[in-house]
């Protein structure tokens, strides 16, 4: 299913960011959020890290604890990735979603969606990450 769903957002990447920009203020605080998840996961932070997350997946997971093991080990390019690239984010569909590119230690690609959330003060959460391996190593 996750394959699924990035496949047709490669596919439709071109219409999708034709159709509504974010404003550089957003985009900065989108990117922000998720390198300082990012930067959680590195310190194995497991509070900071479930403190980014939208509250429905907090609610999800219950626990810091659950949060990050769950990364660990379904996500482990996002968990340790040894790059990181942030595309602009999209506006599909009245959803927002950051479009990022990892490479994990062996250097394979991988391209995570984050849809993103905006809570009510303004602030930014995730709100999921499907990830998909793609073709092609880093160099």
């Amino acid at each position: 299913m996750r394959r699924a769903l990035i496949t047709l957002f490669l596919i439709a990447l071109p219409v999708i960011a034709s159709a509504q920009a974010i404003s550089p203020t957003d985009a900065r605080m989108i990117r922000a959020v998720i390198e300082a998840q990012l930067d959680a996961f590195k310190h194995d932070d497991a509070p900071r890290a479930f403190s980014y997350a939208a509250p429905g997946i907090r609610e999800s997971f219950g626990t810091p604890q659950n949060f990050l093991e769950m990364v660990r080990t379904q996500y482990a390019v996002v968990y340790r990735p040894s790059r990181v690239e942030f595309e602009e984010p999209l506006v599909a569909e009245g959803d927002v979603v950051q479009p990022v590119r990892f490479t994990d230690g062996d250097g394979n690609l991988w391209l995570a969606i984050y849809p993103m959330e905006r809570e009510k003060n303004g602030v930014w959460r995730i709100n999921g990450c499907y990830l998909a391996r793609m073709a092609g190593q880093q160099i």
